[in-house]
């Protein structure tokens, strides 16, 4: 090893990289990165799954910690599974024993005793996720300022699936005061994979320090001698996928992913019908039952696991052979990501194969490879106005200490931009609601916050996201997972049979006040259920099953007779939605006309929203088009877009009821941080300054 970077690092890292790892050179990425981060740079890292992201960050880490003598807890890793943290706490701590330190792994299924051990011992390593971060912060157990008193650095690994939720919002709020408690600025360091603007993700990982020196670490890596085999075929129903699969690549791993949990448990089901050694993997399953699961799966061969995006970030399931998906993600950065997982062994390529039940999922997925094949990925883009993450972190920061100044509150989080125009609205609302009591200058918790948040020691405070009611499921002492309230009380005839982790279950016994269900185990016949629907898609994905429709084929895709025979009937029956360069009016002799924006979810939901004389206010908003009202005219709709009035999309109360602080924010406030979030204005717009197509129809929808 004479590469320069290698050099750069602390000798005891180099004597182990040669020497325990045996390896002869840094990979690209890891060279890139040595230089920044051991100059104190913030710095978003970039490589595909398994390019050496843990180790770009954390070779030079361990070297700066050695030269520069931090003590105590003085990194911390953050994740955004604790899959992931049990997964990589073991290399970490291995790599961190080279120099005689320590990393531990905190989050919500370690127990008090393991907890009490870091506090004691304060392991210069600590992997956490955002939640237990916050929970330590406010617990009366913890003292935030002798864990945290030489913090210096902080990775956040898979940064990309912080940012594009409120989760990001809260982990950066976060970080700010442990800075704070710290006393000094932290480094931060994200991994990622590919992302469409990286320039922007590191600044928003800066929070409110952009002025801190920066670097993307984005090497040019030489491209895989094997370009990946993407294969899209038709097979039009999850038991006719699970026959498909049975038979192909017999004898090797494979990794299936679904859009859902109720998928995922009817595959799994079908599987094991099939005499397929089959697991499951996703979030109503109990971490010991998916643990369980991925551990024999990593260790078997002529096996499939079927997941939803539980196992799409870096955890290590073994060697893969075979990435399987069940329709089509709605994002190309999920296609990359779970692409990834395979053509880890030298000689073998990367591959997916597309299994779609219906014609739809045909056209997403050709639509999302479509822009795939162009290298397009998704800008990371946080989302809009975390008022509510504002009022959670002033009740979060005054449990952590016992006080808020009145007039000094706000500098515990600089210039981070989660508060705006409205937060001293929300601090007065926070206050006449009894969410905070006054005492002279400082403010304390008040009767609201303790009857809103306060069970189970104000946990509800440590996590930015609702999750709906759900029952422990027990078989015996062992939990199995959880299921939904919808399950349990809609009506059956005769034992009522759940279908959780691939198996079938009858109840035995529900304890209503306690929200568990106890089971035992039977031959077959369960049913899954979960509430909740699918997030839209966007406008470029939407852009490129128009592209499709149009005659564009995704480069570099195979795909089989059967998919090719639905793509040209999908290319027929949408032959008069779309054009080159507009969008269709479908005007029929009477009724009701169609808008084929081909816009997105979002830009059609402001559509529906900002023009009330034109567009149906009713229906159900896709990213195709939208239903026109009923005698609509091609004279009205030239009025009614020729100078539209823009407005929010409408919110229903449900909504507001997922959005978690809702209750400590002001009247009409959280409807109107969700609307922004439900709109895009932007390419609403293009579509209503493109030329527009009339077809004439002589029948209604």
């Amino acid at each position: 090893m004479t590469d320069d970077a290698f050099s750069l690092l602390h000798p005891g890292v180099q004597y182990h990289l040669a020497n325990t790892l045996r390896w002869n050179g840094l990979r690209p990425t890891q060279a890139a990165a040595v230089g920044p981060i051991l100059a104190g740079d913030d710095a978003l890292v970039l490589a595909p799954t398994a390019g050496g992201k843990t180790e770009a960050a954390t070779f030079p880490l361990l070297s700066a910690m050695a030269e520069q003598d931090w003590q105590g807890t003085s990194v911390l890793y953050v994740c955004p599974l604790r899959a992931l943290l049990n997964n990589l706490q073991p290399r970490l701590h291995s790599y961190a024993q080279w120099l005689g330190r320590t990393a531990a792994v905190w989050h919500g299924d370690v127990g008090q005793p393991a907890r009490q051990r870091i506090l004691r011992g304060r392991p210069d390593i600590l992997l956490t996720t955002p939640e237990s971060l916050e929970a330590m912060l406010v617990s009366t157990k913890v003292d935030p300022r002798a864990l945290f008193g030489g913090l210096r650095a902080v990775v956040v690994d898979e940064v990309h699936a912080f940012a594009g939720d409120d989760r990001g919002w809260h982990l950066l709020a976060v970080l700010e005061r442990l800075a704070r408690v710290a006393g000094r600025p932290l480094q931060r360091i994200g991994l990622s994979a590919t992302v469409g603007n990286p320039e922007e993700l590191l600044s928003w990982l800066q929070g409110g320090a952009t002025d801190r020196p920066r670097r993307v670490v984005d090497p040019a890596v030489p491209s895989a001698a094997a370009l990946p085999d993407i294969t899209v075929d038709y097979v039009g129903s999850v038991d006719n996928a699970a026959t498909v699969i049975a038979a192909l690549h017999q004898g090797e791993k494979r990794l299936v992913f679904v859009d859902s949990r109720r998928r995922a448990e009817e595959l799994g089901a079908a599987l094991r019908e099939r005499g397929i050694t089959t697991f499951l993997s996703h979030s109503s399953l109990s971490a010991a039952e998916r643990r369980q699961s991925e551990a024999a799966f990593a260790e078997a061969r002529d096996t499939v696991i079927v997941a939803t995006s539980t196992l799409e970030l870096g955890i290590d399931v073994g060697d893969l052979d075979r990435v399987i998906q069940i329709g089509s993600p709605r994002t190309v950065a999920s296609f990359l990501q779970r692409l990834g997982r395979t053509g880890r062994r030298s000689g073998t390529a990367r591959n997916c194969l597309f299994l779609c039940v219906d014609d739809e999922q045909v056209l997403l997925t050709f639509g999302m490879l479509e822009r795939s094949s162009r290298g397009w990925v998704e800008p990371i883009v946080p989302p809009p106005s975390p008022r509510h993450i504002a009022a959670q972190q002033m009740l979060a920061l005054c449990m952590q200490e016992h006080r808020l100044g009145v007039s000094s509150w706000r500098q515990w989080w600089g210039q981070l931009p989660i508060f705006d125009e409205h937060a001293n609205d929300i601090m007065d609302f926070l206050c006449t609601q009894g969410f905070f009591e006054r005492d002279g200058d400082f403010l304390h918790i008040g009767p609201e916050a303790e009857h809103r948040f306060g069970r189970r020691y104000f946990s509800d405070l440590t996590s930015v996201f609702s999750a709906p009611p759900e029952f422990t499921v027990l078989a015996g002492r062992n939990e199995v997972g959880t299921v939904g309230t919808d399950l349990l009380v809609e009506e059956v005839a005769g034992p009522r049979v759940l279908l959780l982790g691939g198996r079938s279950w009858m109840v035995a016994h529900i304890d209503w006040q306690r929200r568990r269900c106890f089971v035992e185990p039977v031959d077959g016949g369960g049913k899954a259920k979960w509430s909740g629907l699918g997030g839209g898609v966007s406008y470029d994905v939407t852009q490129g099953m128009r592209a499709v429709l149009l005659g564009v084929t995704p480069a570099g895709v195979t795909f089989t007779r059967r998919a090719d025979k639905v793509l040209t009937e999908l290319r027929q029956s949408y032959a008069d939605t779309v054009d080159s360069d507009a969008s269709v009016l479908a005007m029929p002799s009477e009724g009701a006309g169609r808008w084929w924006t081909w816009a997105g979810t979002a830009a059609n939901r402001t559509l529906q929203a900002s023009l009330p004389t034109l567009v149906d206010p009713r229906q159900r908003v896709d990213e195709k088009s939208l239903r026109l009202l009923p005698g609509v005219t091609p004279t009205d709709v030239r009025a009614a877009l020729g100078d539209p009035s823009w407005t929010l999309p409408h919110v229903v109360p449900n909504a507001v009821a997922g959005l978690k602080f809702s209750v400590a924010l002001p009247p009409g406030l959280a409807e109107k941080t969700l609307a922004v979030r439900l709109g895009d204005e932007p390419h609403a717009r293009d579509v209503v300054a493109m030329r527009r197509r009339i077809h004439r129809t002589d029948h209604g929808e």
